[in-house]
């Protein structure tokens, strides 16, 4: 994951010669070191037997539209995220569920349009002021609780840790995001929803 332990390519090919090795999610935030994985993947004997999700935040649109190919001795391989276990993906979610079954239809074709490339920025930057990249990831827990106290599905974004706040700044940049990219909030549905929720 981002910041933790880095692994060698000759990790995760050994990994993925275990045999109740079933997924993967990829996290490390780190272009270099996702190629290792998903190469280790591709070129392993088991890499149909294996799923990989992509835990990048910064870059899961891409991880989702690309084909990690890889030709050796003449013979291609290929590797693919099918889906994405994500921080940023516990608000929002109904356009996340919207976004996740048009990223997984794009990525059949052989282009990408160019909207999807744009899309792929709109996203890093809404989970730039979630995650409060801005402060090396300080806010990042409250600030998925402050979306969910502004749709009012949360009391307070409070934590257990009860330094664990928003960071200077960032309750604006929630704003900001969420006004630059309205398409990408699923606030109206929430709304809509709320009472029958919490009244059931």
């Amino acid at each position: 994951a981002a910041g933790g332990r880095i692994f060698t390519y000759s990790y995760w090919e050994k990994l993925c010669a275990c045999d109740n090795v079933v997924a993967i999610k990829c996290a490390s935030f780190n272009r270099y070191q996702t190629l290792d994985v998903m190469r280790a993947v591709a070129l392993s004997p088991r890499s149909k037997e294996i799923a990989m999700y992509t835990g990048n935040d910064d870059n899961i649109v891409i991880d989702l539209l690309t084909p990690y190919k890889f030709v050796v001795d003449g013979k291609e391989y290929t590797s693919h995220f099918v889906g994405g276990l994500l921080g940023h993906w516990t608000v929002w979610t109904k356009k996340v569920v919207e976004m996740l079954d048009m990223l997984k239809e794009a990525a059949k074709k052989d282009s990408v349009p160019m909207e999807l490339l744009t899309l792929a920025t709109h996203v890093t930057d809404m989970n730039a002021a979630v995650f409060d990249t801005a402060h090396r990831f300080a806010g990042c827990i409250p600030g998925v609780h402050e979306v969910l106290v502004r749709q009012g599905l949360m009391e307070g974004n409070w934590c257990l840790n009860p330094h664990e706040v928003l960071s200077e700044g960032q309750a604006e940049e929630l704003t900001r995001v969420c006004k630059y990219y309205p398409d990408l909030v699923d606030d109206g549905y929430v709304k809509e929803n709320l009472h029958k929720w919490l009244h059931a």
